[in-house]
This record gives C-alpha cells, sequence and structure tokens, in this order.
C-alpha cells in the first residue's frame, strides 16, 4: 500500500510559526556524534513500558517495533486508568481511546474514538502499513479492526466503573493535573541504525464528552518526529497542545539548534503565554528527544517526570517546572 506523507514543514513554518534562526537568545548548536546508542523516553513513570522497548532495541530491532511493543505494556495495564483496558470513561461510560505513531520515513497512523479494541497504538501502526489513510475514526476504525483480525475486548473495568458511578453523583467536570502522575503515553525511540519513531496511546480526559479528542492522535500536536532532528511527545490537557502545535514546535525549535531541554521549556511558556493566568489551573508536559540521543522534559505544573532507559539504566526523571 501507498503511504501517505504527513510532513509539510514549508508551509507549516512560514505560515504558522514564523520562526527564524534569531528568534531566541542562547542557542546551543548540537554536533553529530559518530556511533549511535539505543535509547527510549516516555511520559510518566513506565518503566515496565520503557523496559520493553529496550529489549526490542537491544535485539538490533527498529525503533518502530521498540515504541509499539512498550505501549502494549501501558495498553495492557488496567490499573493505569488513562491508557488501554481500564481506562477512564466519557460522561456516558463509554471507554473509548485514542493514539497515533509516527516512523523514521515520517509516514504516520493515527485512530481517533475507538471503542472494544485494547491495543490501539497497533491499530495506529496498521493504518499508516495497510491502509492509503493516516486517521481512522470511531466506528470506521473499529471495523478495520476487525478484519485485519483484532479481538473485540471490553474495555471498561469494575473500577473504572466505580469511579464513574461516583462521579455521577456531582457530576463535575475540571481536568484533573497529574492525575494517578499516570496520564497519555508518550514515548520516543532511537534504534541502533539511528532512526527514531514515536508513540502515544491514551483515553483521553476522565469524563469527557462524548466523541471529544484531544492531542494525543494528532501528528504534529500530540506527536512529531523528523528524522534528521528528533522527535517531541505531549501530555496532559490535549486541547492547549493542539493550540500551539506543541510537538511540532519543539521539533523545529532543536532544528534552530536547542537542545532537547531548552525546546521544552520554550514549548511549555508558549502555551502560559498565550492563557495568561488559566495555565495554573491545568498540566502541560513535554518530553523530547534529538538525533544525538539527548533528551529534555519540562512541564507546567509540578509532578511530572519522564522514563528514560540508555546505557541500561532505566530510570525515572522528575521534571522541572514553570510552576515551582
Amino acid at each position: 500500500m501507498r503511504r501517505r506523507k504527513f510532513i509539510k514543514k514549508t508551509s507549516l513554518i512560514s505560515i504558522g510559526l514564523g520562526m527564524t534562526n534569531t528568534s531566541y537568545s542562547n542557542i546551543e548548536i548540537e554536533n553529530k556524534i559518530d556511533d549511535t546508542q539505543p535509547v527510549v523516553i516516555a511520559t510518566w513513570d513506565v518503566k515496565n513500558a520503557t523496559n520493553e522497548a529496550w529489549e526490542i532495541l537491544k535485539k538490533g530491532e527498529s525503533s518502530l517495533d521498540a515504541i509499539e511493543k512498550g505501549c502494549m505494556v501501558e495498553e495492557a495495564n488496567e490499573k493505569g486508568q488513562s491508557v488501554g483496558k481500564g481506562g477512564l470513561p466519557d460522561r456516558d461510560g463509554n471507554v473509548s481511546l485514542d493514539a497515533c505513531i509516527m516512523n523514521s520515513q515520517g509516514d504516520c497512523g493515527s485512530v481517533v474514538y475507538v471503542q472494544n479494541i485494547k491495543h490501539v497504538i497497533s491499530l495506529a501502526r496498521k493504518v499508516m502499513e495497510e491502509t492509503p489513510h493516516v486517521m481512522l475514526a470511531g466506528d470506521g476504525a473499529e471495523k478495520f479492526a476487525y478484519s485485519i483480525g483484532f479481538k473485540k475486548e471490553k474495555l471498561l473495568t469494575a473500577e473504572s466503573k466505580k469511579a464513574w458511578n461516583e462521579w455521577k453523583q456531582t457530576s463535575k467536570y475540571k481536568p484533573i493535573i497529574n492525575i494517578e502522575n499516570h496520564d497519555t503515553i508518550g514515548m520516543l525511540a532511537i534504534d541502533k541504525s539511528g532512526n527514531i519513531s514515536g508513540g502515544c496511546t491514551t483515553s483521553g480526559l476522565a469524563y469527557k464528552m462524548n466523541g471529544r479528542v484531544g492531542d494525543s492522535p494528532i501528528i504534529g500536536s500530540g506527536l512529531y518526529i523528523d528524522n534528521e532532528i528528533g522527535g517531541a511527545v505531549a501530555t496532559g490537557l490535549g486541547e492547549e497542545v493542539i493550540k500551539t502545535v506543541g510537538s511540532f514546535l519543539i521539533v523545529e525549535l532543536m532544528r534552530q539548534g536547542y537542545r532537547p531541554q531548552k525546546a521544552c521549556e520554550i514549548a511549555i511558556k508558549r502555551i502560559v503565554n498565550k492563557t495568561n493566568s488559566n495555565y495554573k489551573n491545568f498540566q502541560v508536559g513535554y518530553i523530547a528527544l534529538n538525533k544525538n540521543g539527548d533528551s529534555g522534559c519540562y512541564s507546567i505544573q509540578k509532578g511530572f517526570s519522564m522514563t528514560k532507559y540508555q546505557f541500561d539504566n532505566n530510570i525515572n526523571v522528575q521534571s522541572d517546572s514553570y510552576i515551582t
């Protein structure tokens, strides 16, 4: 199947960003390294997921395979109520999942508002590899999943149903900052060939309006990869990430020479500056990885973290934040 390319850098840069090499001070130019070392990073404390991805990378397999297998660990983790099976439902009691994946060639696949399918990261990959499309939604995505062998599975667990019934007593809707310190799972990886891939998977905001889709499955907002430069993923309140096309912004900042850490900080400050004081009421966090294997993370609120597996060490790194 012919794959549809997403990358349209020129128009996005000139129209949406208007950035130049002198837009910001203290630019640090990176020097490329000769020896590629595998690395995987992910949002939040998800060492089981990064360990699975690392095992794939150690075998010399692709970063794309590592991303898929790593994200699947959290999708199957019923205790994590914001990803995959066991995710908290929408206001009507339906668990709907979103996911996207992007490879080093710039190919990408995405699924939105999918019910009854647990491993939506795998379904997003199938959209990328076996259809002429980038995104499938709702019933169409679910039917496609069944046609290629995915099994129907009830995603609402007893714990999530209990939480939903308790919520219905007040039916108050407000994004919860750092819910369980575990939100959207975004993952980036570099393999031994130096190729970068990334993925995102989520059940979205708890008790959202039926049909709501956040940033996670949107290429350029929740995830963006450019194999010449690096990649970035987002977590938190998706509506605010979408407004600033956050992951694309971070990659373009790295293209200008910013290190991943500084690029994440600038992207967060972009949100803060556009929302005035409202930023105090929600969380957004970014992680980024450049071609050299350098990484960074930054968030609005305290409590965000990044898991990093590199040089045989699987560690959780607490993120610096705008609000200290």
